[in-house]
């Protein structure tokens, strides 16, 4: 179009001068090759197209930050177990996705993802909690580390259950803990148990407690299992975590059954965990 422009401008006073002179020849004007001047009169002669039409709005724009597709929610029913294999003896989690939807399906995709074989119990405080869930490659570590919505506390934090660690509201990853005797203190300030501990409990027991809380979660992250092995050499490990049982249906124990390996610990045991002296909260710190 700007051919056009520039070449009509040059073309229409020699145009003028032809008819006006009655001449039966054109002869191209001085100063213009002869295929300008066809190409010229061609993009002169040629109908133009007509404007492109703008589109259709049909919903208004989305908001800045918003994702197109809407995640779908995680399922609310079902019941799965995980077998955990481990260098302190075998174990086998039962979650029930109803108690913390969010929770559940996280927990779910990450031994999906194998993520568990390899990580480290970097910490472990006798009474109290025994924690894992950062893996020993940073990368892998690095893949997970999004935070899922909070789930409403629906079950207590009772001796045997499962329960993601967290630093603060909307802040869990791959973090778990499993509380070695009951701790309804917890419940109040949001940790959400997502299973329990059906099979192995007194392996959990036997879980190395000798670097209680040393091991520093921000270099487990950053090094990885090489720091963990140089400076924390005798800390039991998860060899394996695979879905062994998915969305059966199971019986849930009456009130004051015991399932194996999960009954609650005395009661002059419990209240030394409730006390303002008891260990820290479990976090991702």
């Amino acid at each position: 179009m700007i051919l056009q422009r520039t070449v009509r401008s040059l073309l229409l006073p020699c145009t003028l001068l032809l008819f006006a002179g009655g001449c039966g020849e054109e002869k191209p004007a001085a100063g213009i090759p002869g295929g300008l001047m066809e190409q010229a009169r061609y993009e002169m002669s040629a109908p133009s197209e007509p404007p492109a039409a703008e589109p259709e709005i049909t919903e208004l724009p989305l908001e800045l930050g918003e994702n197109p597709r809407k995640p779908e929610p995680p399922p609310n029913q079902g019941i799965f177990r995980v077998a955990f294999e481990t260098s302190a003896g075998n174990f086998v989690v039962e979650v029930d996705r109803s108690w913390s939807p969010n929770g559940a399906q996280r927990f779910y995709e990450l031994v999906q993802d194998r993520f568990y074989d390899d990580c480290r119990f970097f910490r472990v405080v006798p009474g109290f909690v025994v924690q894992f869930g950062i893996n020993g490659t940073p990368d892998k570590q690095s893949k997970w580390d999004i935070n899922i919505p909070d789930d409403p506390v629906r079950q207590s934090n009772r001796r045997g259950t499962v329960t993601f660690a967290t630093s603060g509201p909307g802040t869990r990853t791959s973090q778990l803990f499993i509380n070695f005797n009951d701790n309804p203190n917890l419940d109040g300030i949001g940790f959400a148990p997502i299973g329990r501990v059906v099979e192995g409990m007194v392996n959990i027991d036997s879980i190395n407690p000798e670097y209680g809380e040393s091991p520093l979660q921000q270099l487990i992250e950053v090094k990885g299992n090489g720091y963990l092995l140089q400076k924390f050499p005798r800390l039991d490990y998860i060899s394996r975590a695979r879905l062994v049982r998915d969305n059966t249906t199971a019986p849930q124990p009456e009130e004051g059954d015991a399932t194996e390996g999960t009954e609650s610990a005395p009661a002059e045991n419990n209240s030394a965990a409730n006390q303002s002296s008891s260990p820290a909260e479990p976090d991702q710190r």
